[in-house]
């Protein structure tokens, strides 16, 4: 706003003010245009209604709920944020390192790729389990197949029930790889087995075998005839003390 120049002849001259005009926004029509707008609606057989936003307040409403808890009336706490408590108190009352418990499947065999007859028993076979891992999703694997044809069909039969029910999967072509003679290719297949988390309890079993279909054959590796089994056991997780911030923070 400019200065004014201040002198006895400058007050006759000043500009008359004039009052400010406010003017509505388009977004928020005055009431007669709101009646000529729904009057034209009307008129026109338009059937549309207008789009309105109303807040809660304007209702006579609250804005915010509050939810009040009676004595003896728990709040309802999700498993897997009771479990993260769980392990957080472990950490916490632990005194020399941290120390909790966690529930995997363990193999009850060894795995055939640490075995010295691994080849011995591929050839005799023609499929062969080379390893198998476990984590809290389901088993992961792989398995070679000596290369009779090219096309082929490797599966796995599985039960959670010792054999009351099974089921099976299919594995799918990973790569080729030459044997260790160095004469034969092997092809190697990759599998994975979910498991339900309800069935991780103390003591369940996962059985499963190996099926490799091939010109008309049908080969198998059940471990001898024992078939692979898996035990759901309680694995100990030792951790320093100095890695507690980053363990829960991770968590």
């Amino acid at each position: 706003q400019p200065d004014k120049q201040i002198s006895s002849s400058s007050s006759s001259c000043d500009p008359a003010l004039r009052p400010i005009i406010r003017r509505r926004a388009r977004s928020l029509p005055t009431s007669p245009e709101r009646k000529r707008a729904a009057v034209q609606c009307q008129v026109s057989g338009c059937l549309s209604r207008m789009n309105r936003v109303r807040f809660a307040d304007a209702l006579g409403l609250e804005l915010t709920q509050v939810k009040v808890f009676q004595s003896g009336e728990d709040p309802s706490i999700p498993l897997h944020v009771l479990s993260r408590l769980s392990i957080n108190s472990d950490l916490w009352y632990s005194s020399l390192d941290l120390e909790f418990t966690m529930q995997c499947l363990v193999p009850d065999f060894q795995q055939p790729a640490d075995g010295m007859d691994f080849s011995s028993r591929l050839q005799k076979q023609q499929v062969c389990l080379e390893r198998v891992t476990s984590s809290d999703l389901g088993l992961s694997g792989t398995i070679h197949v000596c290369n009779i044809a090219f096309e082929k069909r490797v599966s796995v039969r599985y039960t959670f029930n010792q054999w009351k029910s099974l089921h099976e999967l299919s594995a799918q072509w990973l790569s080729s790889i030459p044997e260790k003679n160095g004469q034969n290719m092997v092809d190697v297949f990759t599998f994975f087995l979910p498991v339900p988390p309800f069935l991780l309890q103390l003591c369940s079993v996962v059985q499963f075998a190996v099926r490799y279909q091939v010109n008309g054959q049908e080969y198998w590796d059940n471990n001898r005839g024992k078939n692979y089994s898996l035990t759901c056991r309680t694995h100990p997780l030792k951790m320093p003390r100095e890695c507690e911030e980053s363990w829960i923070h991770f968590i």
